[in-house]
Formats: structure tokens, sequence, C-alpha cells
């Protein structure tokens, strides 16, 4: 039978085969290497074991370590909270598609194609691996609105596929009868490698460095059993004489091992049982201290901090670290999207359209978290000094959308309070070299800004606004008093000036010359004593004023 294969190649530079993209390859089997029934290896798992599983996945037989990251994920509670809390939120990323210099009607094709739920479910499926170091989704590929597209992406376990033996790097089909595994066919599956540290996609995967928080996790929750079972329970000494015999002593020990459950117990005469009470109280602490403690450790591990994972800490420490860290989120996103473009993007291009020169490309933007509070504040103390800024932009920055004309909207509490301006009436047009009217313009502006201003001030609950209000409604500052004092006391400045100023004017109306007018001012100059004691006055209030604010 002749294969049929495209002329176009694979990322690896192979035709693709095009009878491979409608038949499942990697099914599952009842027995053998891609068997499903169910595998342990979590239970009874002790230090020596879970070294000889992570040797074994770092050569490549991955099949033990698989299964137990798997169990992981079911047993340990907080490490799959806190891997569920990393794949969401990559999956709560909105897919968009880049045109570039790509062709109209291949970017309309990608954008069809990536909309599609299905495309959605398989970027959700590939996250699994950063747990596991790889995961694999094979496409079915059919004809479909005048195109070759996937129609269907069936999540395959990892554990039917290997990495070669060689680089340990390259994902094959695990087959019975080979250890090497086969090939997988190009365009067929999505092969997604995290990259969440340098090395091998085996070493790379979360639930290694995990499986030791899981063992040590396993073992402090067994002795902390056994501690609650008997904590707080008095110790329990039996007595006996020289003479017991080995009957008597089983007894005995019997009677103190059973007493505590049964509250009853009989024993041979001349023995006793004491009651010693344990006033330890911190063994609770110290079986707790180390859960906390390792918990802390996995929730760095997979997403990056532990603010927002672990404890309660403050608003403004929970802004700054989001569910993940978005260095994170953004790496996972742009992983994936270069998968979602090399192994589903460029083939389906390349099997409609042909090789191209550009690519649309699938992208993950993962945005800024945006300061509502710090962006309305700004806004409102720029716009009326005259910033013009549109408000769709504005509300798409606070989630808004646009009002239709029937919605009910909210209006500024003054303005809706006060009364409907009343419209000017029509005036006379006046001349047009009429000098007054560029003055009378530049006063109207002023005053419809400054009422604009006062507007806002009385209707915006803005951080700016709300102060300003309670400024001028508070107590006046330092300055406003000095201010009104200077008013004061200018209110007679006449009087005040005029024992200084009118000596030296009759002078010089009657002085003859220059000379005789300087004389007479020495002689019989101004008066200014009023002046000095008005001053000295007002300065000492105006000090004692600003020591009050200070």
């Amino acid at each position: 039978m002749v294969t049929r294969t495209s002329s176009i190649l694979g990322p690896d530079g192979r035709p693709i085969v095009i009878q491979t993209l409608s038949e499942e390859i990697a099914t599952p089997t009842v027995a053998g290497v891609r068997r499903t029934h169910e595998e342990r290896v979590a239970s009874g798992l002790t230090p020596e074991r879970l070294g000889t599983i992570l040797r074994d996945a770092a050569i490549g037989e991955a099949r033990s370590y698989l299964t137990l990251a798997e169990e992981m994920e079911e047993r340990y509670l907080h490490y799959a909270s806190q891997l569920q809390t990393r794949r969401l939120a990559i999956e709560g990323i909105e897919v968009t598609v880049e045109a570039g210099k790509a062709k109209t009607n291949i970017v309309d094709a990608v954008t069809e194609l990536v909309n599609d739920t299905e495309f959605g479910e398989a970027l959700g499926n590939l996250t699994d691996g950063i747990s596991k170091g790889y995961a694999a989704v094979e496409m079915m590929w059919e004809y479909e609105r005048k195109t070759l597209r996937p129609v269907n992406f069936i999540a395959r376990d990892p554990r039917f596929f290997q990495v070669d033996r060689l680089t340990l790097s390259e994902m094959r089909l695990a087959v019975d009868g080979s250890i090497e595994g086969v090939e997988l066919p190009q365009a067929k599956f999505l092969r997604h490698m995290p990259r969440t540290k340098m090395g091998l996609p085996l070493r790379r995967g979360m639930a290694r460095p995990a499986a030791w928080g899981y063992l040590i996790q396993q073992f402090t929750l067994q002795d902390w059993a056994a501690f609650s079972e008997v904590y707080g329970m008095p110790l329990r000494v039996g007595k006996y004489n020289a003479a017991a015999s080995p009957a008597d002593k089983r007894t005995l020990l019997k009677a103190v091992a059973s007493i505590a459950n049964d509250a009853a117990a009989i024993i041979p005469a001349g023995m006793d049982i004491e009651f010693h009470e344990v006033n330890g109280a911190n063994g609770a602490a110290v079986f707790g201290g180390l859960l906390e403690y390792v918990d802390k450790q996995i929730s760095k591990l997979v997403v990056g901090q532990t603010m927002t994972s672990d404890d309660g800490s403050s608003l403004g420490q929970a802004k700054i670290h989001n569910e993940v860290r978005l260095d994170i989120l953004r790496a996972d996103c742009k992983q994936l999207a270069r998968t979602a473009n090399r192994d589903l993007v460029h083939p389906f291009v390349d099997l409609n359209f042909g090789p191209q020169d550009h690519y649309p490309q699938v992208q993950l933007l993962v945005a800024d978290p945006e300061d509502i509070d710090a962006l309305t504040n700004a806004v409102a103390r720029m716009v009326p000094f005259g910033l013009r800024v549109k408000q769709t932009e504005i509300r798409e920055k606070i989630g808004l959308s646009d009002p239709g004309d029937e919605d009910e909207l909210l209006m500024p509490t003054a303005a809706a309070a006060g009364p409907a301006p009343e419209q000017p009436a029509a005036k006379t047009p006046k001349p047009a070299n009429d000098s007054k009217k560029p003055a009378e313009d530049v006063k109207a502006k002023v005053a419809a800004l400054s009422a604009i201003v006062l507007d806002h001030r009385r209707a915006c609950r803005c951080g700016a606004c709300v102060s300003l209000l309670a400024a001028e409604a508070g107590e006046p500052d330092a300055l406003d008093q000095v201010e009104a004092l200077f008013a004061v006391a200018m209110d007679d400045w006449e009087e005040m000036a005029k024992p200084i100023v009118q000596p030296i004017a009759d002078i010089i109306t009657s002085a003859a010359s220059f000379e005789e007018a300087l004389k007479l001012i020495e002689t019989a100059g101004p008066d200014a004593s009023k002046m000095a004691e008005r001053l000295g006055r007002l300065t000492a209030i105006a000090r004692g004023v600003g020591d009050i604010a200070d």
C-alpha cells in the first residue's frame, strides 16, 4: 500500500502523511505500555522508593514518576490547589490572533480556527505539562468549511509517550516491543514542553521538586495523627511485684494499653496502675509548623509567592502579588502560544494555503492590572484644566459599557438635586468692533469653568475632590488666618500712614531748598510709633498662629 504524503513539510523537515491526520494514533490499550488500568505509586512511599522513581525518570523511565505526579494532585490538597490556580490563570487569558503581514483570508481562517471551543479546551489540557514536564493532545483532521482542519482534540495520557534515549528531549509514542518508541507523525499532535527551568523536559516538571514536599507532608500527617490520638491523655504506668509470672505481666500490659479505650480493666492482686499527667502542650505546634512550612515552599514553587495563596496579607501586598506572579503567567502564556503556532497554525496554513512567508500568530497577552483609583484621580484633576479625554477609553479602562438612549443614567449628586439650568435668552448681536467683548468672553469662560470645577467637586468622590471639599468646609489653615489678619489690618492703613507721610509732605511744601528740607526732616521727622506698635502686635499674633498650626 502506497502511503500518501503531502508536499508540505513539517517543522522537522519531513513530509506530512495525509492519511494519519484523520486516524487515531495514541489509542489506549487494555495491557501494555499504553494500558489504562489503575496503578499505585504513592501508597507507602518511602524516601528510598522516591529516590529510585526520580532517578529512573531522569534517564527516560518515567512511567512511575508520571503516575506519582497524577496521584500527588489527588492526595496533596495544597499542591493541587496551587497547581490549579496556575493552570486556570492561563486558561483565563483571551486568545488573540496577530495578523502581522499575513494575508487577510489566512488571518480570517486562523481566527475562526482558534475561536472554536475545542481549541480552548486543547490549550487547557496542554497546561498539564507544567506539573509533569510535557503534555500532548492528538488532533483529528477533517475537511470542514472548505478547509482541512482539526475537528476534535483528544487529550492523551502523558504515560502513552516517552522521550528518546539519546537526547531525552524528543517526545515519541510508546509502543510495545520497542524501547525507543516511534516518532510522532507531523501535524498530528500538539506537543507542549513548558520551560519552567533549564534542563531536560522530565526534570522541569513541578511534580519533581514537589514530590519531596509531598513525602514530608505525608510523614508529618501520620505523626500528627498518632500524636493527636494520645494527646491530653495521662501516661499509664503499671507496676508488678517481683513474684509476678509472665502471664501476670502480659495481663497487666494489656490492661494498661486498653484502659484508655475501654475505661475498665482487671489486673491480678498486688499489681497497680498509676496515671501521670503530661504537661507538654507544644507538640501540635511542631507538626503544624512543619506542615505550614512545606505548604509555603510549594506555593513559592508553583505560583511564585505566598501572600495571596496562604495567609491573609494586606490589601496593598495582595495588589502587588496576584494569584500567580505576572512574570510567571506571561512566560506560561508565551510558551503555550509558541506551541500552538508551531504545531497547529503553521500546518493548518500550509495544508490549506501553501507555505507562506508570513504567518498569523496566536497570542495570549497578559495585561497589566489597571489602578482604577489612580486613573480616576488623575483624570478628575486634569480635566478641569483643559485635558481632553475620550469617554469610551475611560469606560474601557474601568469595565463599563456605553449607555443606550433608554438606559437610566447615574447623575452627580449636585446636578441631580439642583434645578435644571435655565436657557439664556437670545441677545442682539453686538458690533464686531466692540472692544469689551474679548474681556467679557474671558470672564464668562472663567466663571463657567469655575462653576464646572465646583460642581465636579461636589459630585465627585475621588480622593482629590473629597480632600478639597473637606478643606473648604473645615477650619481655615494657618495661611488663611494670616491672610485674614492682614486684610483686617489694612482697613485703617491711611490713618496709620498719616503720621509718617504728612510731616514729610509739610516739610517739602514749606522748605525753600533740598538742604533745608533734609535738616527739617532730621530735627522733626515722621512719627512711626503707631505703625511700629501695630506691626509688633500683628507679628506676635501671626507667630502664635504659626506655632498652633505646627
